[in-house]
């Protein structure tokens, strides 16, 4: 079963989605890994980990014959490898399912934001494993790699034995850590805060500041992330670098241009990489399928981001006397505002696909779907006087049709691309907003913003299920 560059299937040909890596081979050397990688010199992990390894009881004995715990393991680390991508619960729920029918057995699955509880029956016997995450994020390299693995696993599985199964998962796992340093992660978000900026209706200084802003916050978090500080920690401490490199960016461009100061409404623009698009989306396509348990848990960590972020924001905008002014209108031509507009959707889209750990080309394609989308979006409001929740609605509908056009012809998840291509609809703006109006004790002003935020936010994935609906016979039903 072992290949020169990795494993090989028993029909002869490379695993698709494993790479060229100098990998471990024996189940102590695995262990071994997994015991650094988890290890940290400052505290015992609050989660422990499971040693996948030393849960086989007969790891040379084929899949389908092998005892029921051992399979339940397999599906369980399965869909504890595909949470851990980010991805909504209904694929989680769907992962384990394919890979417990290639099994032959029946997998009961009750999936969280962290935690997934799965029980598996087969003639007359149970297991159940409850196996959870220390903590949450996005990787839809990861999604990817593990959507390519099932099938591959539906192929093969009547040869494999369940130690190669788990030695697959364990290259996954290890080789999708993270693509890219923290510098690019910074870079990234630099580009498509920048991006974001014109797109709200910012200029040359307020997206350079932005850039330079987001840019230094977004490698404070990832610096900090790698160290493991707490989640919400990390978040305040981003928000709060990002603010102030925004504004010493900006005092030291009123040393060479006296008007630099009056462009301080881009600074909310700096923090908008902490917005967490992805769990705010895949929420309400949970929901959307009955999945209350997992869309709820969703929801509430994205709205605690939002909260702590934006309290954050406001704190450093009230040290400093800022307010959330009305950008300066630029005064380019409609043709030229559309141009711009496709260019900037692009950038934007895909820095935030960097930050969610896609491939180039992934993210490349994401860029080119929501380039069309929100320029789409924004174009309807403009021209054809179309209301902003209604815009985001359509920008959401033509997102999810073009990704399930661009899947016909590449392997990649349809989340992948379209939850990036339209985490730069959510209005981070108005959220900014509300908060600010509410920390400030002007609840008029707080419950506009904030129900214009929540509408708009609610019609983007009504908008993905919409397009789900049409194009996906498998996510169309109930069962």
């Amino acid at each position: 079963m072992h290949g020169r560059n990795g494993f090989v299937c028993p029909a002869g040909r490379h695993w698709k989605c494993i790479a060229v890596y100098e990998m471990p081979e024996t189940d102590d050397e695995w262990n071994e890994l997994a015991e650094v990688v988890s290890s940290s010199k400052f505290h015992h992990p609050h989660h422990m980990p499971v040693r996948w390894h030393k849960t086989i009881r007969n790891g040379d004995m084929r899949a389908v014959d092998a005892e029921l715990a051992d399979k339940t393991a397999v599906i369980a680390r399965v869909g504890i490898l595909t949470l851990s991508g980010g991805t909504g619960g209904w694929r989680v729920r769907e992962a384990m399912n394919r890979i417990a029918r290639a099994l032959g057995v029946v997998c009961s699955a009750d999936v969280s934001l962290l935690t997934i509880e799965c029980t598996c029956v087969d003639h007359g016997q149970h297991e159940t494993l409850i196996v959870t995450l220390p903590t949450t994020g996005v990787n839809t390299e990861r999604v990817w790699r593990m959507e390519t693995l099932m099938k591959d696993f539906e192929n093969c599985a009547s040869q494999l034995t369940i130690r190669e199964m788990h030695r697959l998962m364990d290259q996954v796992e290890y080789q999708t850590r993270s693509s890219y340093s923290p510098a690019q992660v910074g870079f990234a978000s630099a580009l498509a805060c920048a991006a974001f900026v014109f797109l709200l209706g910012g200029g040359p200084i307020e997206m350079l500041c932005a850039f330079v802003g987001a840019g230094v916050g977004n490698f404070t978090r990832r610096k900090l992330g790698d160290h493991r500080i707490t989640h919400f920690a990390c978040v305040g401490a981003a928000v709060s670098a990002a603010c102030v490199a925004y504004l010493l960016t900006l005092l030291a461009l009123s040393f060479l241009l006296p008007n630099a100061m009056s462009h301080e409404a881009g600074y909310i623009g700096a923090m908008l990489f902490v917005i967490p698009g992805f769990p705010l989306i895949t929420s309400g396509l949970d929901i959307a399928k009955l999945d209350f348990k997992s869309g709820i848990e969703r929801l509430c960590y994205a709205l605690t981001v939002i909260l702590v972020a934006t309290l954050f924001g406001w704190l450093v905008a009230t040290v400093v006397h800022l307010q959330p002014d009305n950008f300066a209108p630029l005064g380019l031509s409609p043709e030229v505002t559309c141009l711009l507009r496709l260019a900037m959707s692009f950038c934007g889209v895909f820095g935030f696909s960097i930050m969610f750990n896609s491939p180039v080309k992934m993210a490349a394609l994401a860029g080119v779907i929501g380039a069309v989308a929100n320029t789409l979006r924004l174009e309807a409001v403009d021209l054809a006087s179309m209301p902003p929740e209604a815009a985001a609605l359509l920008g959401a509908l033509v997102a999810g049709l073009l990704a399930s056009e661009i899947r016909k012809r590449y392997t990649y998840p349809r989340i992948s691309l379209t939850v990036p291509s339209i985490v730069i609809m959510v209005p981070g703006l108005y959220m900014y907003r509300a908060v600010y109006y509410l920390a400030n004790y002007q609840v008029t002003n707080c419950l506009i913003w904030l129900t214009r935020a929540s509408l708009i936010v609610t019609f983007l994935p009504i908008g993905l299920a919409c397009a789900r609906i049409l194009t996906d016979r498998h996510w169309r039903y109930n069962s």
